[in-house]
């Protein structure tokens, strides 16, 4: 019996020893998909761009040709595995802080970035060097997503929110950005570095104006009259920039940005010498009520800074570009806002 059931040993042993070569084989696959430091030359050019629904899944986003190096920095979580299988009809459900998710804005703003690489045009650029992400592994869930406007036109900087836990770029990022350089603009979404709190990822912001600024020629950017825009946490990001400048927070000596746009944030901090700023709010917002804005954008005012303020009825936290609610169109209208202001200063 002990000689019979050798053999048989032998080849549950062989079976083991496959199933773990490919799983590990699979693994390596995975992370091949998204290795940091892979993603600043796009070859895709003239590739097909096969576009993707509210039925495609989070699997399509990493597994996507045009997305290869960075297709998990799309996604808000750094720290947990993803449900593969989860159609971006429910994407909505990876960002707790975040409502009004539409998937079919979502998605519209991945196909631009598809769109655009199918055209070999470059949409990810990474911020660090690769010494400078392996004195600091974090550093490599960071970057820069780039939709693009008229060449030499002023840029923005969009900053997602997420309670500095996730970013959500899917919703309050990429969608943002394609509405701006849709009128001419120029616009970045920043992949920041969470769980680490406000400092941090405001460094992140400063080290992006840094890199937008030191590459203006490979970008084809204007770097007068930037501007800064940020949604809750990354609200807070945009404002302190606006308010102490890009060199605080380890950034170089550079100007401030012309206007800093804000929505639905807590943030209170200020300077005697602010940007003029747009602020966008919901009225039922019960992580950042309105009451707190409303004070720094007196003080604001009464400091001299132009300031544009709404707040809209029947929405809380997080609602994006607030498509079908209150708040639709308020993005359009803090374009009009930075490019108002910066004409009135540019005639002072």
């Amino acid at each position: 019996m002990g000689i019979l059931a050798l053999p048989s040993a032998a080849m549950a042993l062989s079976l083991f020893l496959l199933s773990t070569c490919s799983a590990a084989k699979a693994s390596e696959a995975a992370l091949a998909r998204d290795r940091p430091g892979e993603s600043r030359e796009q070859t895709t050019g003239g590739a097909k761009a096969v576009p993707l629904s509210a039925n495609s899944t989070i699997r399509d986003i990493l597994n996507h040709p045009a997305f290869t190096g960075f297709g998990r920095r799309i996604l808000p979580w750094d720290d947990r595995p993803y449900d593969e299988n989860m159609p971006l009809a429910d994407i909505g459900s990876l960002l707790p802080y975040h409502t009004q998710v539409r998937p079919e804005t979502v998605v519209g703003s991945l196909n631009r970035m598809i769109d655009d690489v199918g055209k070999g045009i470059t949409v990810f650029y990474d911020i660090y060097t690769e010494a400078q992400k392996r004195a600091d592994p974090t550093k490599e869930h960071t970057g820069l997503f780039f939709f693009r406007g008229r060449p030499g036109a002023p840029f923005a900087v969009v900053s997602p929110g997420g309670g500095f836990s996730y970013v959500g770029s899917v919703h309050e990022g990429f969608p943002y950005a394609a509405e701006i350089s849709s009128k001419g603009y120029n616009a970045f979404v920043l992949k920041y570095r969470v769980g680490q709190g406000g400092a941090v990822a405001t460094q992140d912001l400063a080290a992006a104006i840094s890199y937008i600024f030191e590459n203006v020629g490979t970008l084809g950017v204007s770097t007068q009259e930037y501007s800064l825009w940020g949604s809750s946490a990354g609200a807070r990001m945009a404002a302190s920039i606006g308010s102490h400048g890009v060199a605080r927070y380890g950034g170089k000596n550079l100007p401030k940005p012309s206007t800093v746009v804000m929505a639905y944030t807590g943030h209170s901090d200020f300077s005697d010498n602010e940007p003029p700023t747009f602020v966008a709010v919901g009225e039922q917002d019960g992580i950042a009520p309105p009451s707190a804005m409303e004070r720094r954008v007196a003080a604001l005012r009464k400091a001299g800074t132009e300031v544009e303020y709404r707040k809209y009825k029947d929405l809380g936290h997080g609602f994006g570009l607030g498509i079908g609610t209150n708040a639709e169109g308020w993005i359009g209208d803090a374009i009009q806002f930075w490019g108002r202001s910066t004409k009135t200063r540019n005639r002072d």
